[in-house]
């Protein structure tokens, strides 16, 4: 069968390969994959930035968005063929570490863990996969043109679920939440911070193409300003940093009212200085009782969570986030340097893996 593959660390290697058919084992679905989204984190480890390979190979199987569909399933597993499901990402680490063992993988303390794509297990951008039945979660049928989106929306769903546990650390009822950043994270955190009954503001770069009215059309305000300009304007509880570009994070760490929360969910690039006054923020975020947290990956609740999300979501709306589907023969489109204005037509791209479906 046919895969999308590369050589960890060593870029100008990824290429649709032939692989191996896979073999489920005990208590293992074998599944159709119909898509995967790509997203930065694919794009560095295809740069070679890192990634490993399954222990004794070679090359890696990339991609961790997945979408796929039951084709065989064990009696006892609670899925039956045709099941439209998703494969969770991270796997606790072997020891385990004490939030492994509660089922909190995505807060590994020891760093063993392994993901699914990105760190010693193959991926699911291949024509079939297998996922243990414990790790798969499966979607409504509704959402079998955009179920790619299940595992980005995890991000924003712990996000989510983290800002709630800081603010109830005294008495907490937001109402106005900022997002910044309209790529997929920040939409999807965008759909989640409505969907919580918020007023919610999304802020980035582009004023034009298609992220002004996927924002206006959840209900939220769209705005193409500065940080500092927005948020002297809308005054928000919580800001959801979903750029992970540096003068945006730094300021969104005093964006928010007091008693404000800020999540950080975009990873920056290093080597880029900004120089700016520390002692100011620290003076704002302590005498205004401020809380800034970062968050990464997720675990099986967030996964249960999203998918709730994603379900009661438009799924026309969905539809529209992914800008760009592309046959696996052509995945490495995906992977090159993008066009001018890219960045302002262009949200989510899809690989599809099954004959043009999803």
């Amino acid at each position: 069968m046919r895969a999308l593959t590369l050589v960890p660390g060593q870029p100008e290697t990824l290429a649709v390969t032939d692989v191996d058919e896979p073999e489920p084992g005990a208590g293992e679905l074998l599944v159709d994959g119909l898509a995967v989204g790509v997203c930065g984190t694919d794009r560095e480890i295809a740069a070679g930035e890192y990634g490993w390979a399954p222990p004794g190979r070679e090359r890696l199987v990339l991609g961790h968005e997945s979408l796929g569909r039951v084709r065989t399933a064990p009696e006892d597993s609670g899925f039956e063929p045709g099941d439209l499901v998703v494969g969770v990402v991270r796997r606790p680490d072997p020891e385990p570490c004490g939030a492994c063992a509660r089922g909190q993988f995505d807060m590994c303390r020891n760093g063993r863990y392994t993901e699914r794509g990105i760190k010693e297990l193959d991926g699911f951008a291949s024509e079939r996969w297998t996922v243990e039945a414990e790790y798969a979660v499966r979607l409504e049928p509704s959402l079998q043109d955009v179920g790619m989106l299940l595992e980005p929306a995890t991000v924003v769903a712990k996000a989510w679920e983290q800002v709630q546990r800081v603010g109830e650390r005294a008495w907490f009822e937001p109402k106005v939440a900022l997002v910044t950043g309209a790529g997929p994270i920040g939409l999807l955190a965008a759909l989640l911070g409505v969907q919580r009954g918020l007023e919610v503001h999304v802020l980035d770069r582009v004023a034009d193409g298609p992220k002004p009215g996927l924002v206006e059309d959840l209900g939220a305000v769209y705005h193409a300003d500065p940080v500092p300009e927005v948020a002297e304007t809308v005054r928000p509880d919580i800001v959801i940093e979903a750029t992970g570009a540096a003068q945006v994070v730094l300021d969104a760490l005093s964006a928010t009212r007091s008693y404000g929360v800020t999540c950080l969910t975009g990873v920056t690039s290093a080597g880029r200085r900004i120089s700016f006054d520390v002692g100011a923020m620290n003076r704002d975020i302590v005498l205004e009782n401020d809380a800034v947290i970062g968050t990464v990956n997720a675990n099986l609740d967030h996964y249960r969570a999203a998918a709730d999300a994603l379900a009661r979501a438009d799924s026309g709306w969905l539809d529209r986030v992914v800008t760009r589907r592309l046959p696996l023969e052509d995945a490495l489109e995906a992977f090159g340097e993008q066009p001018e204005g890219a960045g302002r037509d262009e949200v989510k791209t899809v690989i599809s893996l099954a004959g043009g479906e999803a």
